[in-house]
């Protein structure tokens, strides 16, 4: 039996900033106290919400250092260690591992269009150079490639591959994966299908929502664990409004955008990402008052 790494609500946290444009630890420390006081059942940290492709390494794996040993051990860590350089990734996952992480979140590798051979040698050398679990994420929109089912097929019979976040947004694909590749967990990558995939067998959510929504996102999860399957899915098309709109431009730029708005000290977006556009914020915040969202202060 593969380890489960969490099960519920992982938080894909964002990365707060200063002025100066460095990570402002003070407020993670506070947004990291935040989700275990309010039930979130895992922090995915520098991941995508995370901005983690706009760090460099020393501050990439500083970032994970903090939230390891802020957390102590209260709630699983899971550490975005993904990268399309392979040598890369597995410096970047060794290092997470000896830094306390619980497990990783590494993506499929982008830009280079690898193919079945080369992707399944790419994450069988992570897998070998560390020993916690790694949850696969397949996010195409982002990356132009899918898991195919024979690669995942592969990859499951690694013990430490253990999981997979599945963002593409295809119920059919993602039935086909709960069916034929039952070894491996599965948690949603995409807010608005946590309880469709949590039906086929899934295990939670790496969410974006619950940087706002953390208690909300557990219980959606929570109740569906319990057999409160009616519970569970009212609350979700509850917060299917919010959650489209969090994706009205790409992420992370409206849930940062929000949680500044509401006061929660987080800092700018670090470019490539820009400022939301004027009458989207406005949209998205209309949403998140009529979920009844109230401002810090």
């Amino acid at each position: 039996m593969k380890q489960l790494p969490f099960t519920g609500s992982g938080v894909a946290i964002v990365t707060p900033f200063t002025d100066n444009h460095e990570i402002d630890y003070n407020t993670l420390s506070e947004l990291i106290e935040m989700h275990i006081e309010r039930k979130t059942d895992a922090i995915i940290i520098c991941g995508t919400t995370g901005e983690a492709s706009a760090m460099p390494d020393d501050e990439h794996l500083a970032a994970i250092a903090f939230t390891v040993k802020q957390a102590h051990h209260r709630i699983p860590i899971i550490a975005g260690t993904g990268s399309n350089d392979t040598h890369h990734a597995i410096n970047l996952s060794k290092r997470a591992a000896q830094l306390g992480a619980d497990a990783l979140l590494s993506v499929t590798p982008y830009y280079n269009k690898a193919n079945k051979s080369g992707v399944i040698a790419h994450f069988k050398a992570i897998a070998e150079a560390v020993d916690i679990p790694i949850i696969l994420y397949n996010v195409p929109s982002r990356t132009g490639m899918n898991f195919s089912l024979e690669v995942l097929k592969e990859l499951a019979k690694i013990d430490n591959i253990v999981g997979l976040k599945e963002a593409s947004g295809n119920i059919s694909y993602t039935a086909k994966v709960a069916a034929e590749v039952p070894e491996l967990y599965l948690y949603s990558g995409n807010d608005d299908m946590i309880v469709p995939i949590m039906s086929l067998g899934g295990k939670g959510v790496i969410s974006v929502v619950a940087n706002i929504l953390p208690d909300e996102t557990h219980d959606i999860c929570e109740m569906f664990i319990n057999g409160n399957v009616e519970g569970s899915r009212k609350l979700q098309l509850e917060m299917l409004d919010l959650i489209n709109k969090l994706f009205i431009e790409v992420n992370p730029v409206p849930v940062k955008s929000a949680m500044k708005e509401l006061g929660y000290n987080v800092g700018n977006l670090r470019l490539p990402l820009g400022p939301m556009d004027e009458n989207n914020l406005k949209t998205l915040m209309a949403s998140l008052e009529a979920f009844g969202v109230k401002k810090l202060y």
